[in-house]
């Protein structure tokens, strides 16, 4: 039912372009390619972007069985399909459990039950209709995690713009039970990496809240700093996976514990993609690369057993796991494989893909900005994909 109803609610645009979580083929990494490339478009015609990070309260916990039913009949969906969904969500029950609980249950009359596979859907369904279009900016979300960019000669005409759309989006909220919270509201003013002037200190006022930029935003496991920089991302990284490493240790002595051919597995398996991850859209700068790089030579070590003085390319070749660099190429352009494969009308970040380029549908997103970018100087502009780039040394 779960892949009868994703079919049939892209088909008849029941989910907006723009939701990311919780569909087939889509990914976080898309919905932060179409973030990023985004703010990276409007700045080349010396904008300023910024960009207000929301989360809706209690999301799943708020669906309304019979305002989904409704919705859902007003979009011409097939009978049994709603009859399916409104016995699923109704006559549902619900129990306490913890030391000294009694053993009571209590009827729910709201809400989808987490774990299900086709409860995110039904709550993409359900706050579809949030979505609106944003004239020089972009809405994009995943599953409750939403994201407001506009663009503007100054960030105080930005300010006022948020303040304008976070009350429509909330209005519309309120329409279907769902409200966002305020508490975790984050807003960020972006910059290009050669802009000297000082960052930008406006704050946004929300529901009697007021909210100053950040210096570092994370979005869904993306470390995003102003300047759109790697290097705070991959710390991160660094430090998380130099934990993991630490307690695998633990059960794997020199000469005992797990054997070599488990630790290949745990690191290719565990330890690799928590180094490299968001390696598919920010590229690590030295500073980062060698901190990987020294995490990943312990890791080849601990997987081979070998003394410390062993040079890196014969560890690499004996463990059978290629420098990091090597993996986040590959990750890159796995990446840019499945993006360039993906049909346009699925995937938000295909549908930004130049007008030129081959594809599956001429269907290209409609809220893009590149038409802002027409008579620029091929300087401010990125490299058409016809362009021979030299081989890489």
């Amino acid at each position: 039912m779960t892949v009868r109803l994703s079919a049939f609610g892209r088909s008849k645009k029941l989910l907006h372009p723009n939701q990311c979580g919780s569909r087939p083929g889509l990914s976080s990494t898309d919905a932060c390619l179409a973030f990023t490339n985004e703010i990276k478009t409007l700045q080349r015609p010396r904008l300023n972007v910024s960009t207000l990070f929301l989360d809706i309260k209690a999301g799943f916990d708020n669906v309304d069985a019979c305002a989904l039913r409704a919705r859902l009949l007003g979009s011409h969906v097939p009978s049994y399909m709603v009859d399916w969904v409104s016995s699923f969500l109704s006559e549902r029950t619900c129990t306490q459990v913890f030391q000294g609980s009694p053993n009571l249950s209590f009827p729910v009359s709201v809400g989808t039950p987490q774990g299900s596979p086709i409860s995110p859907l039904l709550f993409l369904l359900y706050v579809a209709p949030l979505h609106m279009s944003v004239p020089r900016g972009l809405m994009i979300s995943y599953v409750d995690d939403f994201s407001i960019t506009v663009a503007s000669p100054s960030y105080r005409d930005n300010i006022r713009r948020l303040q304008e759309l976070f009350s429509t989006i909330s209005a519309r909220g309120r329409d279907i039970g769902v409200a966002f919270s305020v508490p975790k509201t984050e807003v960020i003013h972006w910059r290009t990496p050669s802009k000297r002037t000082s960052p930008s200190t406006a704050p946004i006022e929300l529901e009697g809240h007021l909210f100053r930029p950040v210096g570092v935003v994370r979005s869904l496991g993306y470390w995003f700093t102003p300047a759109l920089t790697s290097t705070h991302h991959f710390r991160h990284r660094v430090s998380l996976a130099q934990a993991v490493f630490s307690f695998l240790k633990c059960f794997s002595f020199p000469g005992a514990g797990v054997r070599p051919f488990l630790c290949h597995s745990i690191a290719t398996g565990l330890l690799c993609p928590i180094l490299t991850y968001g390696a598919d859209l920010l590229t690590p700068k030295s500073t980062a690369l060698r901190g990987m790089n020294n995490i990943w030579h312990r890791v080849q070590r601990w997987t081979t057993n070998s003394f410390f003085s062993t040079p890196t390319s014969i560890l690499a070749r004996e463990a059978g796991l290629p420098p990091i660099i090597t993996n986040c190429r590959y990750r890159r352009r796995l990446s840019a494989l499945r993006v360039t494969c993906a049909p346009p009308y699925a995937n938000p970040t295909s549908a930004r893909l130049p007008q030129s380029f081959p594809s599956l549908s001429s269907f290209r997103a409609q809220d893009s900005s590149w038409h802002l970018t027409k008579g620029l100087s091929s300087v401010y502009l990125p490299l058409d994909w016809r362009t021979r780039l030299p081989p890489h040394p």
